[in-house]
């Protein structure tokens, strides 16, 4: 089987967790027989694909499937041609209305007009796939009209191994002491980022941000007040060139977002055995545990709570963070190849 995975503006994602996760899928699926083609443009740009049809010839790569990663209009262009070629459309619902508000400057606002563009384009799917029931929920609520799958992003394991031998080096770079409660990926407000200065402001730990942040015209007037006037504990670190240095500088991976489709960063942080706190939202309650591989908070005083419970007892962050990572296990690539290759078959041979 041929497959198109597909991601459009994948050099601009190359650091957002949607590139990471089609990066997942391309990694989960070479440990399948699955073939994978990731251009649907012939000569892998569509302006040689526009001369190729101007010659009459086909300006589309070959496929059997057909898999896209985003909403924009390539990804338009390639349901078009499925559609037209009898090809299986699979789409993955990465981007929903909930999670797009709060984003950049002027995103919630434009969250609603969203919505009415993704049950649109979703429902051109013969299938869609998402993160979580939470997701799959959301989408039906539109409604989308076309089956939902909910499936794991998972976790490529063996791209944080190693990651223990960093420490030293990135808590010297960012002049770290511990305890030192972390985050990790872009710094938007929808991630908690005013809850997380705010618990720095109370606190007397070591607070970063591992993670870009926007200056320009699209950054909000919340990511700037904070990354201009952070509290005197907290670090902006900016882009980071391992991610498993992030990993292992910190020893408390606080995460207090506001809505998630999964979540890629908090797999990562357990499979990196860290004791994690979680706002407690469903997406959190459908695949983690309260007190066995998580903390969940609802509120600033929880989490602040949650903090000195950890700062104070080595012994809870070690349990945490040994089960944690065992639930990160549940989420390898393995896994995800296998419900993939399922995922094709199924929309191939109509049984979706």
């Amino acid at each position: 089987m041929r497959v198109l995975n597909y991601l459009e503006l994948a050099s601009e994602l190359d650091r957002s967790g949607i590139g990471t996760a089609t990066d997942q899928q391309r990694a989960a699926l070479e440990r399948t027989d699955v073939e994978v083609v990731t251009s649907p443009w012939r000569g892998d740009h569509p302006a040689w694909a526009a001369v190729e049809a101007l010659r009459g010839r086909r300006a589309f790569a070959n496929y059997d499937v057909a898999h896209c990663n985003l909403i924009g209009p390539g990804s338009v262009a390639v349901a078009r041609h499925a559609e037209r070629n009898d090809r299986p459309l699979v789409l993955h619902a990465h981007v929903t209305r909930e999670d797009f508000a709060e984003s950049f400057r002027g995103s919630t606002l434009a969250a609603k007009p969203l919505g009415r563009y993704l049950k649109w384009f979703y429902s051109q799917a013969d299938l869609v796939l998402c993160p979580s029931e939470y997701t799959k929920e959301v989408l039906e609520s539109y409604p989308v009209d076309a089956p939902v799958r909910p499936m794991s992003n998972g976790v490529d394991l063996d791209s944080l191994e190693g990651h223990e031998a960093l420490c030293e080096e990135y808590r010297e770079r960012y002049d770290l002491s511990g305890p030192v409660v972390f985050a990790v990926g872009s710094v938007f407000e929808r991630k908690g980022l005013t809850t997380f200065c705010e618990l720095a402001q109370a606190t007397e730990y070591e607070f970063v941000w591992f993670g870009t942040y926007d200056e320009g015209p699209h950054a909000s007037s919340t990511v700037r007040h904070w990354t201009q006037n952070p509290p005197q504990n907290l670090t902006f670190s900016g882009w980071v060139d391992d991610k498993r240095g992030a990993f292992a500088a910190g020893d408390i991976f606080c995460f207090p977002t506001k809505v998630e489709n999964q979540g890629l960063v908090v797999l990562e942080a357990m499979a990196c055995g860290k004791a994690v706190v979680l706002r407690d939202i469903p997406v959190f309650r459908e695949f983690y545990t309260d007190g066995h591989d998580c903390l969940l908070c609802s509120t600033r005083e929880e989490f602040e709570a949650a903090l000195d419970r950890l700062a104070a007892d080595p012994d809870l962050r070690e349990r945490l963070g040994k089960n944690a990572r065992k639930t990160a296990e549940e989420h390898g690539l393995d896994r995800v190849g296998e419900q993939l290759v399922e995922a094709y078959e199924d929309v191939s041979a109509g049984r979706v």
